[in-house]
């Protein structure tokens, strides 16, 4: 089928003014903001694949008339809602067909008796949340992204939020589902508090990146929103495996408060002013929910980490963070071309590991990095996601663009060792931004003998291969 059947064939099903061929409207649909492609764009040029249209699709059926008919004629696509991607994502393969799910709004459901909240796939959660606080409730998701991202594919990239360490991944979060699959099948996966029925099947969707079908609703549980009643506190510790020290003992000792950080000398001095002595880390804690229990576990933090050599900085650092926490989402474009102008490119890489490995990694990537790239500004990181085995690294880095080598040649020079020490030392490469394209070439490494199920279920449930092609699967 021709170029011009296939979009007269959209037209027919979703209608004209649904079917967006402008070449610039549809180059902003597959903008992702991963760091090279942002210098590039500030760079004036634009490497992304061509997609043949997008198509804004406003309720479930018609985005399932929509994917049976791109089946039935194999045409690839490419699924998307808020487009907060940092990983290539969202950017398509040449000529694939843009399925945006951003249309496909509102609040469908508050059951305030069973404490959760159903929406569509392009509600955005900054608006949910707001909604939600104004009823004394909170979804307890809150990354980065919010100002940018909708519930649909926060589900699809298993996205985390800054309050995990208390109300967990998406992965807890996640009630139930319904999504449409590479056939334009609808499926439902209804909602209930724990099922004992086989595998867990909300799983096949979340954290897929799209690959195996496009979600069209989600439902998450909420909680009581009490933020007068929080305990925080910033402190300044030795360094970062003291840091990590003192946060193992807090999560094994089974405390949970909401916001556990620890940020690196190299990021105390870019992000916080330089707000503890020279060479030391910075500890933040943020304990959330009823008064008690807030207090509780703010006694228990303070002791522990004192225990490990920890000084108190009071909680101007904690205040200043939650303030100004998600303004980079709001200014990326804006911090990027300012970066241009200094021909460096700036951005973050996220991988987990076990509490006897995590360190590690930190310092191998760190003195890698500094070893082989001579352009390297900085890099450093920080924990911001904990659990009783393990935390996560969240890198960041700046390097000078040269004239020897591509932004991206050197942007991917440092994500190959990310990866690499990671996998050494058995992490995982990803954390809670998705795989992406980005990615993709360490997945076999990643998943051992593990991988070959990935292809099982893509075969299973889209043999014609057109779904967000190139994303886990090499």
């Amino acid at each position: 089928m021709s170029n011009t059947e296939i979009l007269k064939g959209l037209a027919a099903i979703a209608g004209e003014d649904r079917v967006i061929t402008n070449a610039d409207a549809v180059a902003e649909e597959t903008k992702d903001a991963i760091g090279f492609r942002r210098y590039e764009r500030a760079d004036g040029v634009f490497n992304v694949p061509k997609a043949l249209c997008v198509v804004k699709v406003d309720c479930t059926e018609t985005a399932s008339k929509v994917l049976s008919f791109l089946n039935a004629n194999k045409v690839k696509t490419t699924p998307r809602t808020g487009g907060s991607s940092v990983t290539q994502g969202i950017e398509p393969v040449e000529g694939a067909v843009m399925l945006d799910g951003s249309d496909i709004t509102g609040i469908y459901k508050i059951d305030e008796e069973n404490m959760q909240v159903t929406t569509g796939c392009g509600m955005p959660l900054q608006e949910l949340e707001d909604k939600l606080n104004k009823m004394g409730y909170t979804t307890g998701h809150s990354p980065q992204s919010m100002p940018l991202a909708q519930m649909g594919g926060l589900v699809a990239t298993r996205s985390i939020g800054q309050w995990s360490t208390l109300y967990g991944g998406m992965e807890d979060l996640l009630v139930g589902l319904e999504a449409v699959l590479a056939d334009g099948e609808i499926v439902r996966i209804k909602n209930v508090p724990r099922r004992s029925t086989g595998p867990d099947l909300r799983h096949l969707f979340l954290g897929c990146e799209g690959t195996l079908g496009f979600i069209t609703e989600v439902t998450i549980k909420i909680f009581k929103y009490k933020p007068d009643e929080r305990w925080m506190c910033a402190y300044q510790i030795g360094s970062m495996q003291d840091g990590l020290d003192a946060i193992r003992e807090i999560m094994v000792e089974g405390y949970r408060p909401a916001v556990v950080r620890l940020h690196d000398p190299a990021e105390v001095a870019m992000l916080f002013n330089a707000v503890t002595d020279e060479g030391k880390a910075l500890l933040l804690f943020l304990a959330d929910g009823p008064k008690p229990i807030a207090d509780a576990t703010g006694a228990a933090v303070d002791a522990i980490v004192k225990k490990h050599g920890a000084e108190s900085l009071g909680t101007k650092p904690v205040e200043s963070w939650i303030e100004t926490r998600n303004d980079i989402s709001n200014e990326l474009e804006e911090t990027s071309e300012q970066m241009h102008d200094m021909g460096t490119c700036v951005d973050t890489c996220e991988i987990s590991a076990s509490w006897s490995d995590i360190g590690k990694i930190y310092e191998a990537v760190c003195a890698r990095a500094a070893e082989e790239l001579e352009n390297l500004v900085v890099i450093g990181g920080h924990s911001s996601h904990s659990y009783i085995n393990g935390t996560n690294i969240y890198f960041q880095f700046l390097f000078q663009v040269t004239e020897e080598h591509t932004c991206q040649e050197d942007y991917m020079h440092i994500i190959r060792i990310i990866m690499e020490e990671s996998l050494k030392r058995g992490g995982s490469i990803a954390h809670h931004h998705g795989s992406g394209k980005y990615r993709t070439a360490w997945m076999p490494e990643e998943h051992g003998s593990s991988y070959p199920l990935l292809y099982k279920l893509k075969n299973a449930l889209d043999p014609n291969g057109i779904l967000n092609e190139g994303i886990l699967l090499v």
